[in-house]
C-alpha cells in the first residue's frame, strides 16, 4: 500500500500524545514527499496546548493543500472538511491517541466530533483507518500535564512560577498560588524550572484501563475498514 496522502486525528488524550507526535514528525522526515491534513478534536485542542505541542503541528501539516490544520472549534457542526474522505483525497486515516470516549463512540457507530465524523466518513469512502487507544488493557503509564504538589508547594508570597508565566495560567487564593489553569497553561515548563522547592510536577502516573474500555477496543477491532494498533510506533511499519 503507497502512503503518500494521510488524515491524522487527534483526541483528547495526554498518554501517546507526544509520542503520536514524534512519529509523524519522522515519517515527514523520512518521506518529505508525504501530505499530512490534521484533524483536531475539540478536547485536543485544550490538551495539544497542555502539552506544549500546539505550536509545533505546523512541523507536522504546514498549511497547503491535503496539509492544513482543521480544528473541531473552527468546522461548524457540520464539519464539510471530513467530506474529502469519499472523495479519493487520502490514503488512509491514523486517530492517535483515541481516547476511550473515541473509541465507544467509534465502537457504536457515533459521529458527533471532527474525528469521530472523520473516521465515519473514511469508512464509508473505503479509505483505511488506523486506531491507536489509549486504553487496550491492563493499566498504562500516562504523561500527566503540569500541576502543583500542595504538599510540597510552600506557598510562597513572592512566587517566581507564577509571576513569570507567560500565559498567567498559575492562579492565586488569598495572596499565594493555588493552582495550574490547564486551560490557559500551554506546557512550556518555565513553571518548573524556576520553583525553588520542586513543587510543579508533570510526569507518569499509572492508570487503570477499565473493563468496558477494553470491550470497546475488542469491539472496533471487528470493525469494517478499521485496524487497532498498539502504539504509535506501530504506525511506521506502515511505510
Amino acid at each position: 500500500m503507497s502512503l503518500q496522502r494521510i488524515a491524522w486525528g487527534i483526541t483528547g488524550a495526554g498518554h501517546f500524545l507526544d509520542r503520536s507526535y514524534q512519529v509523524f514528525k519522522e515519517i515527514k522526515l523520512r518521506n518529505p514527499d508525504v501530505s499530512v491534513n490534521t484533524f483536531i478534536s475539540g478536547a485536543a485542542e485544550e490538551v495539544l496546548r497542555m502539552y506544549g505541542l500546539e505550536q509545533k503541528l505546523v512541523k507536522i501539516s504546514g498549511g497547503d493543500y491535503l496539509e492544513e490544520i482543521f480544528r473541531e472549534s473552527e468546522q461548524g457542526s457540520s464539519s464539510p472538511k471530513v467530506g474529502r474522505f469519499g472523495l479519493d483525497r487520502y490514503d488512509a486515516l491514523f486517530v492517535t491517541p483515541a481516547t476511550s470516549n473515541t473509541v465507544s463512540k467509534i465502537a457504536y457507530g457515533i459521529a458527533d466530533s471532527l474525528v469521530t465524523n472523520a473516521v465515519a466518513q473514511a469508512v464509508k469512502g473505503r479509505v483505511p483507518v488506523y486506531v491507536v487507544p489509549v486504553d487496550i488493557e491492563g493499566s498504562i503509564i500516562s504523561e500527566m500535564p503540569y500541576n502543583i504538589d500542595r504538599k510540597q508547594c510552600k506557598h510562597c508570597e513572592d512566587c517566581p512560577p507564577r509571576e513569570s508565566c507567560p500565559q498567567e495560567a498559575i492562579t492565586t487564593k488569598n495572596g499565594f498560588t493555588d493552582q495550574i489553569d490547564l486551560l490557559k497553561c500551554k506546557g512550556c515548563g518555565i513553571c518548573k524550572e524556576l520553583c525553588l522547592y520542586k513543587a510543579i510536577k508533570g510526569g507518569p502516573v499509572e492508570v487503570l484501563v477499565r473493563d468496558v474500555d477494553m470491550r470497546n477496543v475488542e469491539t472496533v477491532k471487528n470493525l469494517q475498514g478499521i485496524t487497532v494498533l498498539e502504539s504509535p510506533e506501530k504506525i511506521l511499519d506502515l511505510f
